[in-house]
């Protein structure tokens, strides 16, 4: 049986190409993937960076445990070379978060983002 997942995919550098990557890797892990739009946004927070953001929502189905999938998000993230000392700066090569596992909400912060907001109206 297949978990029910909605992810938010994020970047900072590179992004076409990123964002591009990332979703080639998701299929990996995901099955019946849908995407939203692309949608650019202005880094919100203590940004040391101006870069924009280009964004995107996925959902589909794991297999995956909800803890096995946020580890191999955050190995995947490693592997687009996200560092600490990126993230210090304001460089995001690329960001994956689970934002809806089974139904349970996750990152609530991020939900109230307008993006967010925006592009879920799109599943």
């Amino acid at each position: 049986m297949g978990h029910r997942v909605i992810l938010s995919l994020a970047t900072n550098r590179f992004q076409a190409k990123n964002l591009c990557r990332a979703r080639k890797c998701l299929e990996e892990v995901l099955a019946d993937i849908q995407y939203t739009t692309e949608l650019w946004t202005e880094p919100v927070g203590n940004c040391s960076r101006n870069d924009a953001y280009m964004n995107q929502l996925a959902q589909g189905t794991t297999a995956l445990d909800e803890q096995q999938l946020n580890e191999w998000l955050k190995q995947t993230e490693l592997s687009f070379g996200r560092t600490e000392q990126k993230r210090r700066l304001g460089i995001v090569p690329i960001d994956l978060d689970i934002l809806e596992y089974d139904g349970v909400r996750r990152h609530l912060r991020d939900w109230e983002r307008q993006y967010v907001k925006e592009l879920i109206g799109e599943f």
